[in-house]
């Protein structure tokens, strides 16, 4: 996984410390070959006519109560309510709670799946397995984020990086199991590029997207052993398909350290303060900013994750006591940063013609349960919860699917995080009979078979 590190140290969720650095990563032999994939991308798997499209992938690490948020009941009793009173928007088919101002007037532009459910065990990381690739992982196998196999199907548009995770991938969560976030069987040539850094901090830049004259002996050293180390352990591998693909993406990372537009690309400073302002002077709301810049210059897939982790910070995960968030937590904190930086988005996106060409979805791991628990919060819910998707060909104004009345369970049209995946998909014109090489080169359904788009959206 490449990643670029901004200036100055940065410290995860858990405490660490990291250090400026470009982490050309550790890139393995593939299970597929050059032939292999142009027969892929000759062959229909990917609709020439959407190749303008793209698809910034908000995720709501933690899971935002669908009660107390997008699907409120406001004549259920008090335990099922929750506090927040229901606000009009600008569309009648349309209720949000009172924690959603600015996303109330923009309530034509966006449309809501109210039954989205999954069966597996109530576990943020197994949620964003599924909801970022459509599977749970089973039996050692890890399907690729959905970002990598857009790339793997259709490449880059520019010398920008098809996918670009930000602000870091997801931390701890508490299951210790994989997320989802990366190209699975599809080898580490597919990765997505991450930038470790906060880019609300006053001094945010990239600096190392630098030619390798500037980076340091010690780096070049390090790589020269690992290199040495490869060479012993495969005689044959430099005259091998794989070989050449990973020369091409080392290829690539020269050309991204030393690109004028990939500078440009993560330049916020350029941008006047008024619209860094429009957005929230906070990390969530300058990542926003940052992946219209990437969609902007190319990049076909950006996912934002809200938070990194749920412990001992606010998020979305309101269980009510320490080290977790309370309702007046998410209230006061992570709601108004959250409608000011989406709402920002689909403005900035409409004003500037690019929302037709990029689908924005909200995406969450679960939901919360339908009563408020002992602590004044709720707790996990796999039962329903909301997804919402803007752009891309969707149509706004609308709400798909019903929870019951207490919001437990779908009412009408349940989908699973399959149908979520295929919907993405789906907008990028990516052809869901595609398989791709698995394991040991096996095909693999890019998406389980009878798990279809939602085709209400469109």
């Amino acid at each position: 996984m490449f990643k670029f590190t901004g200036q100055g140290s940065t410290t995860t969720c858990d405490g660490v410390t990291r250090r400026d650095f470009l982490q050309a990563g550790t890139l393995g032999a593939l299970g597929f070959s050059l032939p292999m994939l142009n027969a892929l991308r000759a062959h229909g798997a990917v609709d020439k006519s959407k190749d303008e499209r793209a698809c910034i992938m908000i995720f709501n690490l933690g899971a935002p109560s669908q009660i107390d948020t997008w699907d409120p009941k406001p004549d259920a009793p008090r335990e099922v309510r929750g506090p927040f009173k229901t606000i009009r928007t600008n569309n009648p088919d349309i209720q949000l709670t009172e924690i959603f101002p600015h996303m109330a007037k923009l309530a034509d532009k966006f449309s809501l799946v109210r039954s989205v459910y999954h069966t597996a065990a109530a576990v943020h990381d197994t949620g964003h397995q599924m909801m970022q690739t459509g599977r749970l992982f089973t039996g050692g196998i890890i399907t690729p984020h959905a970002g990598c196999a857009l790339e793997f199907l259709k490449g880059r548009r520019t010398e920008m990086p098809a996918h670009v995770i930000l602000p870091e991938p997801m931390g701890p969560t508490g299951g210790n199991l994989p997320h989802g976030q990366d190209a699975g069987y599809l080898g580490k040539t597919y990765d997505p590029f991450v930038l470790n850094a906060d880019p609300s901090n006053k001094d945010f830049k990239v600096p190392d997207l630098l030619p390798p004259s500037e980076i340091s002996e010690v780096r070049l050293q390090r790589r020269r052993e690992l290199r040495q180390v490869v060479e012993q352990a495969v005689k044959n591998f430099e005259a091998s398909e794989a070989a050449k693909l990973m020369d091409t993406n080392f290829a690539d990372a020269y050309r991204l350290m030393t690109s004028t537009a990939a500078r440009e690309a993560f330049a916020l400073e350029k941008e006047p303060q008024s619209v860094r302002e429009r957005y929230g002077m906070n990390r969530f709301g300058q990542c926003c900013l940052l992946a219209r810049r990437l969609v902007e210059r190319g990049v076909r897939f950006v996912t934002v994750n809200t938070f990194i982790t749920v412990f001992n910070e606010i998020t979305w995960d309101i269980h009510g006591s320490k080290p977790f968030t309370s309702i007046e937590g998410m209230r006061d904190l992570v709601a108004p940063m959250y409608d000011q930086g989406y709402s920002a988005l689909i403005e900035d996106l409409a004003q500037r013609g690019m929302l037709e060409n990029t689908m924005v979805c909200n995406l969450a791991e679960f939901g919360r349960t339908p009563k408020v628990n002992p602590a004044g919060g709720r707790d996990h819910w796999p039962g329903v919860w909301t997804c919402g998707f803007a752009g891309g060909g969707v149509k706004g104004g609308r709400v798909v699917g019903k929870s019951d009345d207490i919001g437990a369970y779908p009412a009408e049209h349940p989908y699973a995080p399959a149908n979520i995946v295929a919907t993405i998909f789906e907008s990028l014109g990516i052809d869901l009979e595609t398989e791709l090489p698995g394991p040991q080169g096996r095909p693999m359904p890019i998406i389980d078979r009878g798990f279809g788009p939602i085709k209400e959206l469109f």
